[in-house]
């Protein structure tokens, strides 16, 4: 018989398109996305949170869309473009949505930022003005434990603004 020994790991080896760059990585096939980022990939951006798809903690994006990373498979989204918090930044230059969560404090210990900064990104790509009701709609499965969420809102309302070059 051809199978591994006892606690030996099979591994596959994967092409993935990670903010824009293609990386290529010999992983366990148990792996989910989030550790393969995290251990293989050295890209620690994405946070482990509860590990049950309910907090929001690792989110990134898989096509422009928010993926929860503890719940996907990496063998499932070759050749899909993965966006991590990483990826935001253009150099030293934040992406707005950074620059404004900065400048209003919304975030406290930071532990849920690349989470909900991924989706709110995600959010502004699709509906570029949106209503508070549809920031806190887009980020209700985003938690936080330190800020009561309003500097959160407040930081993506003031990013929308600047990103469609409303004001502020």
């Amino acid at each position: 018989m051809n199978s591994p020994a006892a606690g030996a790991s099979t591994k596959i080896r994967l092409r993935l398109t990670v903010n824009g760059e293609t990386r290529e990585v010999l992983a366990p096939v148990h792996k989910t996305l989030l550790e393969v980022l995290r251990e293989e990939l050295g890209l620690t951006g994405t946070k482990h949170g509860c590990e049950l798809g309910e907090c929001g903690t690792c989110t990134v994006l898989v096509d422009g869309e928010p993926v929860l990373s503890c719940l996907a498979l990496p063998v499932e989204l070759e050749g899909r473009r993965i966006a991590t918090v990483e990826g935001m930044a253009e150099g030293a230059r934040l992406h707005p949505l950074q620059q404004a969560f900065a400048e209003l404090g919304a975030a406290q210990c930071g532990y849920c930022t690349p989470g909900i900064l991924l989706t709110a990104q995600a959010l502004l790509t699709g509906i570029p003005e949106p209503t508070r009701a549809e920031v806190r709609e887009a980020l209700a499965g985003n938690l936080c434990r330190c800020t009561g969420y309003t500097k959160i809102l407040d930081a993506v309302e003031l990013a929308a603004l600047r990103m469609t070059g409303s004001r502020a």
